[in-house]
């Protein structure tokens, strides 16, 4: 057999026990498959107004601070060097050009919250208006982009599971203010031949609001694509995007489950 057919016969099979799954479980199942990926008549979620943003919220006792404040020391590029980004103020900003930064420790479920925040001078619009992003295991993404009156597709708004599933609201502060995800993240888990057993799942709080209850992934998020699993090691690094606007963040902590 011709290794170009070997491979459509394994994502086949792939997506075939996805959809197993989801059907089985996932109470969005069926909006995802109405849907095509960024489709722009797919409907948006209700606004709420999340209240005014408080201070940051203590680290736990048993959290690993991944950011403090202070130091990069935790991140690193894509190529292992230290991070480049910049630090100031108790907030670290994206530094347009530099790359992705990661944790240089790697984490499986987990307990994650992010504290950022969009520029306060709105440039652009759509994707291009404080873009960036949260990565599980550097492969699951949590939208990070400024939502307050800017329309886009649902499926990349601000705290969708990106090109996936939309929030449940839009609860986005307005630019230039500080928002919160709480993010609890249930890594894929695969068998010893390297078939997935349970998909991805996530809960998120976007500003102390439920954005996604649960919710089963179906696969790693992509822009215009949503590829099947493909088998991975149960540990890896969180990533922060570098979409080339200087979107910040603060007080990072994580708590593994």
């Amino acid at each position: 057999m011709k290794k170009s057919a070997m491979i459509a016969i394994a994502v086949v099979s792939t997506l075939g026990l996805i959809g197993s799954l989801v059907g089985q479980s996932n109470p969005r199942a069926n909006e995802i498959q109405k849907w095509a990926v960024h489709d722009e008549t797919r409907p948006m979620p209700s606004v709420v107004d999340p209240g005014p943003a408080g201070p940051p919220a203590p680290a736990p006792s048993d959290a690993v601070v991944l950011f403090d404040g202070t130091s990069l020391s935790q991140w690193m590029t894509a190529k292992g060097e230290p991070a480049k980004w910049k630090v100031e103020n108790g907030y670290m900003e994206v530094a347009k050009g530099t790359g992705e930064i990661r944790t240089r420790s790697r984490f499986g479920d987990c307990q994650l919250h992010v504290e950022w925040a969009s520029p306060a001078e709105v440039l652009g619009s759509s994707q291009s208006r404080g873009n960036s992003g949260v990565f599980l295991m550097g492969t699951y993404e949590v939208q990070v982009l400024d939502c307050y009156d800017n329309k886009t597709y649902a499926d990349g708004m601000t705290a969708s599971l990106y090109g996936q599933y939309p929030p449940l609201v839009n609860a986005c502060r307005k630019p230039g203010e500080w928002q919160t995800y709480d993010i609890v993240f249930i890594a894929p888990r695969f068998d010893k031949a390297g078939q997935l057993v349970s998909p991805a799942r996530m809960t998120v709080f976007w500003n102390g609001i439920l954005a996604h209850n649960d919710q089963e992934l179906t696969g790693p998020t992509a822009h215009m694509a949503r590829p099947p699993y493909a088998v991975h090691a149960d540990h890896l690094p969180i990533a922060l995007q570098d979409h080339g606007n200087p979107v910040r963040f603060r007080n990072i902590w994580i708590r593994g489950l």
